[in-house]
């Protein structure tokens, strides 16, 4: 795989004048930069060493250079340790078709800022129907899968669409129907996938919508709001039943499934909205040297 000389290096202006994005840089960042790069190189990385990665590490780390690198090599060890570097190609989730039907978890177009949208209905998990297709293991060897396809073929995608850099995702997590008793089943798994994110793929979370709240979520995350990072607090908007105005202001309706208030709708031909996976990714006019992101085989849905 070929990297494309012509994507964009820059991400739109950021909110509120911030700073450390590339292409918004103070010369003490760019000074940060460039000493991690050169610390990086000299440990002898060769690949991820660019400046959005580098200054999402930076980022995540508030810019402390030591951190930073501390934060980075704990990623290629776990990289290299996991498979990473190669699980695109290694691993294959044949039965991602029928899990689906127990824990719905997919892309679906893009946002108004041209972002990926990510879906998850945690209230339609089903741990027990879903172990006995599946393993945790398996399921974490699979969310890997996705964020590596996410930075390789999505978002390069998605930033050809627009014009401009794009780093990051749109989450929908739909909590309609939650139970205590489903939710202590997936968490578990949630905080795997949750030390993943935040440790290996720092800086990936646009925004972040909660929607269908249970009574009192909101209340109870106001408390934990103090002991959260400000700039994570802010992508972060939990609502209850009555979301729909609040997401078509940063989705457009044709690109919301109409199960949440927009007008998308896909073919149970084309995999339904589960496991369609449409974007700008397979749109050949906005894919790269990386070419197309690989396809689910939907042959078991005939099972």
């Amino acid at each position: 795989m070929t990297a494309d000389p012509n994507l964009p290096q820059m991400v739109p202006p950021p909110i509120a004048g911030q700073t450390g994005f590339p292409g918004y840089l103070t010369e003490q960042e760019k000074a940060a930069l460039e000493q991690l790069r050169i610390l990086v190189e000299a440990k002898g990385y060769t690949d991820r060493t660019d400046a959005s990665t580098l200054l999402r590490f930076l980022r995540a780390r508030k810019f402390d250079i030591m951190k930073a690198l501390e934060m980075y090599e704990a990623c290629e060890k776990w990289r290299e340790e996991f498979g990473t570097n190669t699980i695109l190609k290694d691993f294959h989730y044949t039965e991602k078709p029928l899990v689906a039907k127990f824990y719905p978890q997919y892309y679906h177009k893009t946002d108004k800022d041209g972002r990926p949208l990510y879906f998850e209905e945690l209230g339609k998990v089903n741990i027990p129907e879903m172990y006995k297709i599946t393993t945790q293991e398996r399921m974490l060897k699979n969310l890997v899968w996705e964020y590596e396809a996410f930075t390789t073929y999505r978002l390069p995608a998605c930033s050809r669409k627009v014009g401009y850099l794009i780093e990051t995702s749109c989450t929908i997590l739909d909590l309609k129907g939650i139970s205590l008793s489903a939710a202590s089943q997936v968490l578990s798994y949630v905080r795997e996938a949750s030390y993943i994110g935040q440790n290996y793929y720092p800086e990936r979370m646009g925004k972040f919508y909660l929607i269908n709240a249970p009574f009192g979520f909101s209340t109870a995350f106001r408390l934990f709001k103090p002991f959260l990072d400000p700039v994570t607090v802010s992508k972060i908007f939990i609502l209850g039943s009555s979301y729909k105005k609040d997401l078509l202001a940063q989705i457009p309706a044709e690109n919301l499934p109409t199960k949440f208030g927009g007008t998308s709708e896909v073919s149970e031909e084309e995999g339904g909205l589960y496991l369609s996976d449409v974007g700008p990714w397979r749109d050949p006019k906005y894919i790269g040297p990386e070419g197309e992101a690989p396809k689910l085989d939907l042959s078991n849905l005939k099972k």
